[in-house]
């Protein structure tokens, strides 16, 4: 993938060597990972959002099967709150590498009757069944994420190999030792394996190989300008979502993402970072995950993810 932004090379022995080494250690790993799945399993997916760590995900994915297709789908659960820019990113990737795009659309569940809207408007907790009734339907048996420990606190228990039970839901009882990076990928009928090639990366990590690698990525992740209101100390931008409520008035602020997802519950950052290395800059001198600082989602309870990962989420 060629990147709008790029980084200016690293002369050898700068200081950074060990941190290219580093990079370059994550991405065998990951590597590794994605071919032991393809070996392993009937029907694997990967989730793309069109999001940094999902396109860093199916950046390794090309890079593990290389010259060959990739070869299994993509499986985005579209809430209908994204992010015009990031929609755009998405479609675009897929059809520059010929890929797959399975779309669960969360509105597709609430016309049916299946899910009900929330009365705060977020559907990001709604991704659940539809993520589950899409991977019943299709019979995935491992579903790649770009799920890092270093997000939040509930993800830093994840395993690489996941197991969920037959209900999609995860139990930790359940999940497995892995020691010299040996996976364990069985499953019974029914069960699948959730599977996560970035576990061992840090947001500083994913800029890093996103300049090393020259990766493309949306236009909002860097610096522009936008009309947002303040709510919980988060900037928040009018959508399809709603907003601003009476009392969050509208100002024009010149901000970036961290993180993208549901419109209604992904906040901006003010920031003034237009190239990688300014961003890479900020990540480096930032004392909170971009979940921590951006998701109003995570911040509905103690245990928000806990909970959504029993229910079967990411």
């Amino acid at each position: 993938m060629t990147a709008e932004h790029t980084a200016e090379p690293v002369a050898p022995g700068s200081g950074q060597d060990a941190a290219i080494d580093n990079l370059a250690a994550l991405e065998s790993e990951a590597i590794h990972i994605f071919r032991e799945v393809a070996g392993e399993f009937d029907r694997p997916v990967i989730l793309f959002s069109g999001g940094k760590d999902s396109t860093v995900l199916l950046h390794l994915a090309i890079k593990a099967f290389w010259p060959a297709p990739v070869p299994f789908p993509l499986l985005h659960v579209d809430t209908g709150h994204n992010f015009d820019e990031v929609i755009e990113f998405r479609d675009r990737v897929v059809e520059k590498y010929g890929l797959r795009l399975v779309v669960a659309k969360v509105q597709d569940w609430i016309d049916d009757g299946r899910l009900t809207e929330r009365p705060d408007g977020t559907r990001n907790p709604l991704q659940t069944t539809p993520l589950l009734d899409t991977i019943g339907e299709h019979g995935f048996d491992a579903v790649f994420g770009g799920g890092r420990r270093d997000e939040e606190r509930a993800r830093a228990k994840e395993r690489i190999f996941s197991l969920r039970n037959a209900f999609g839901q995860w139990e930790p009882r359940r999940q497995r030792a892995e020691l010299w990076n040996l996976y364990n990928g069985r499953h019974r009928p029914g069960e699948h394996v959730r599977v996560f090639p970035l576990s061992n990366w840090t947001e500083f990590d994913v800029w890093n190989y996103i300049a090393r690698e020259k990766v493309e990525l949306p236009s909002i992740y860097f610096a522009h300008q936008r009309d947002v209101y303040l709510r919980d100390g988060m900037w928040l931008t009018e959508g399809p979502w709603g907003g601003p409520r009476d009392g969050e008035d509208v100002h024009t602020r010149t901000v970036r993402y961290r993180t993208v997802g549901d419109g209604s519950c992904t906040g901006a950052v003010e920031s003034t970072a237009t190239t990688i290395e300014e961003v890479i800059a900020e990540v480096q001198a930032s004392r909170l995950t971009e979940r921590g600082a951006t998701r109003a989602d995570d911040r509905m309870s103690e245990a928000a993810m806990e909970d959504r990962k029993r229910e079967g989420y990411f």
